[in-house]
């Protein structure tokens, strides 16, 4: 990959970046009062997380199976309203711990 190429790359996420957070302040000059604008711009910054996060946990790890405990485990303790180390940490020692077994007794 060439410098000019990297360089382009960069500039190209260097604008998006900017107009996708400069377009919502120079369009809405006052509050925005319409309860379903709200909502959705409420909901994109979840829905974005989770269109991310998700994908990537299937394929952080060797097996599908370990990916699977380690979800399972960070949603049951998120519903607990347990902290994010706590969470993050917890399914990461799932994992492990599924990998683990799964390697030396499969």
């Amino acid at each position: 990959m060439t410098t000019f190429k990297i360089i382009c790359y960069i500039l190209v996420m260097a604008l998006t970046t900017y107009f996708v957070r400069m377009v919502p302040l120079t369009v809405f000059r006052k509050d925005i009062n319409n309860r379903f604008f709200k909502s959705f711009l409420y909901y994109i910054p979840f829905a974005v997380l989770g269109a991310m996060t998700f994908p990537a946990i299937f394929n952080s790890t060797g097996e599908i199976y370990s990916a699977i405990v380690g979800l399972v485990v960070a949603v049951v303790l998120s519903l607990f309203e347990l902290g994010l180390v706590t969470v993050a940490i917890s399914s990461c020692v799932a994992v492990f711990i599924a990998e683990f077994i799964g390697h030396h007794f499969f």
